[in-house]
């Protein structure tokens, strides 16, 4: 058995060598579309604490090795279709998700400011109640409702699917 001495130091397992880019961050192939970065199938330059935490954990992107690239190459007609097929099927979606109309309780004073404020949460937890799953991160509200109203709130299903609901906020009814 070889044991070593306090001089020789351990290298971890998980320090493979990352593929560099010309700028110096780490070449990675994208295997599923992330916002604010690029497509399925693009090759993208990230920096190395993006690539180690978030997208290798994630399963959202590989090493872009020669191999990986060759193997986009060949399937990218099928990985397009399926794209395609996929916006397709949220772009649907997202028209239902459209027609739909929330209304959400509050308590509110006699001029019709709210006590609290209704958030993102309060719509996802209104449309869960008509059947619609949704995370919060997908509404996009431009501030928090503060007053007793219809709004016009925008919701984001994908990097190219964006639609709009109405919500209502009314008084809670009295007991």
């Amino acid at each position: 058995m070889k044991t070593k001495t306090k001089n020789q130091k351990r290298t971890p397992r998980h320090t493979q060598r990352l593929p560099r880019g010309p700028h110096g961050g780490i070449e990675l192939l994208l295997i599923h579309s992330v916002d604010d970065l690029g497509q399925q199938g693009d090759v993208v330059e990230v920096r190395t604490g993006y690539a180690n935490n978030y997208l290798l954990p994630q399963g959202m992107a590989t090493l872009a090795s020669d191999h990986h690239k060759r193997m986009v190459d060949k399937h990218r007609v099928k990985l397009q279709a399926i794209e395609k097929a996929q916006q397709a099927d949220l772009r649907k979606r997202a028209v239902e998700i459209s027609k739909q109309s929330v209304t959400i309780e509050a308590n509110a004073t006699e001029d019709g400011h709210l006590y609290g404020s209704v958030g993102a949460s309060e719509v996802v937890a209104a449309l869960k109640k008509n059947g619609i799953e949704m995370k919060i991160d997908q509404i996009r509200l431009e501030g928090l409702l503060k007053e007793l109203g219809l709004y016009t709130v925008k919701f984001k299903l994908a990097s190219e699917v964006e639609g709009e609901l109405k919500v209502w906020v009314v008084p809670t009814v009295g007991e």
